[in-house]
Order: C-alpha cells, then structure tokens, then sequence
C-alpha cells in the first residue's frame, strides 16, 4: 500500500465503528488474497480464476 493510503487507513480507523467493519471484512478479504495468490502461483488469469471458481 501506498504511504499517504497507510495513513489514511489509520486515521480511518481511530473511528470504533469502522474499525468494527474493517476487522469484520478481514477474513473475507484472506480468502479473496489466497485465491488471487493460488491462481498466480498457477499462471491462470483473474477471469479463468473466477469461472473455476464459479464467480462468474
């Protein structure tokens, strides 16, 4: 992430309610990461990724 996005996050996330519904996305945000890392470990692309997966 970019320094000034950084900063921006942290002051965001001094307010306790969206700071709640930061924390509250995180494990759907890890399961989107591992599939992205998976499918460029594997060479396939966002699109193949997402029709194997059955986003789309």
């Amino acid at each position: 992430m970019s320094r000034k996005f950084d900063d921006f996050l942290n002051e965001q996330l001094n307010d306790a309610e969206i700071r709640s519904e930061y924390e509250a996305l995180q494990p759907e945000h890890a399961l989107i990461r591992a599939m992205i890392d998976v499918g460029q470990e594997s060479g396939i692309t966002q699109k193949e990724l997402a029709k194997r997966t059955g986003i789309v």
